[in-house]
């Protein structure tokens, strides 16, 4: 079994945090975010650290404070630090461009495509072929990413689409006559 609520999540000096019965509200440089906490899991700051522990020991209650310990990290380092996904284009044409806090895309499509960017989310695109997406909220960060990509996905025989920079999209072979 995983023994990742025993960690304690250190806390940086600049972020502050709120605890309550059933809520914790995490503020830093980055923005603020809150978490409701489970009946089944005790968190106690002190000391400049967080501490994550199930109220009972049986498996549910056990998972659930290793979930809730590792959700509480993800809201520290993203008020503090902050998560950031890029995204490449590839592909002729392929372009993106910011307007004003809107996301224009030209993807080969007969139209170009306008995507809104959420509150929370900085949107920043470095050259024509690159997506920066910053935010304090990595599920938040993410989901955006994954629905940029989806507007047009990689596809494995020339390798044309939108990836993520870390990603390697595994080519095909053509059809042989």
């Amino acid at each position: 079994m995983s023994r990742v609520a025993n960690n304690p999540i250190l806390v940086p000096s600049n972020v502050d945090i709120k605890l309550t019965d059933r809520e914790i509200k995490i503020e830093g440089k980055n923005g603020f975010l809150s978490l409701s906490i489970h009946e089944l899991v005790n968190v106690v700051y002190k000391e400049e650290a967080l501490y994550c522990s199930p109220k009972r020991s049986e498996k549910y209650s056990e998972s659930l404070s290793g979930t809730l310990r590792a959700l509480i990290s993800n809201m520290v380092y993203g008020v503090d630090q902050g998560f950031v996904v890029g995204l490449q284009l590839v592909g002729v044409g392929y372009r993106a461009q910011l307007q004003g806090r809107n996301l224009a895309l030209n993807l080969g499509y007969s139209h170009p495509i306008e995507f809104i960017s959420p509150e929370g989310i900085t949107i920043e695109v470095p050259n024509s072929t690159e997506i920066l997406i910053k935010g304090a909220d990595k599920r938040k960060v993410g989901q955006v990413a994954a629905d940029i990509r989806n507007f047009r996905l990689p596809e494995p025989y020339k390798g044309k689409g939108i990836r993520y920079t870390t990603e390697i999209i595994v080519r095909k072979e053509a059809k042989k006559k």
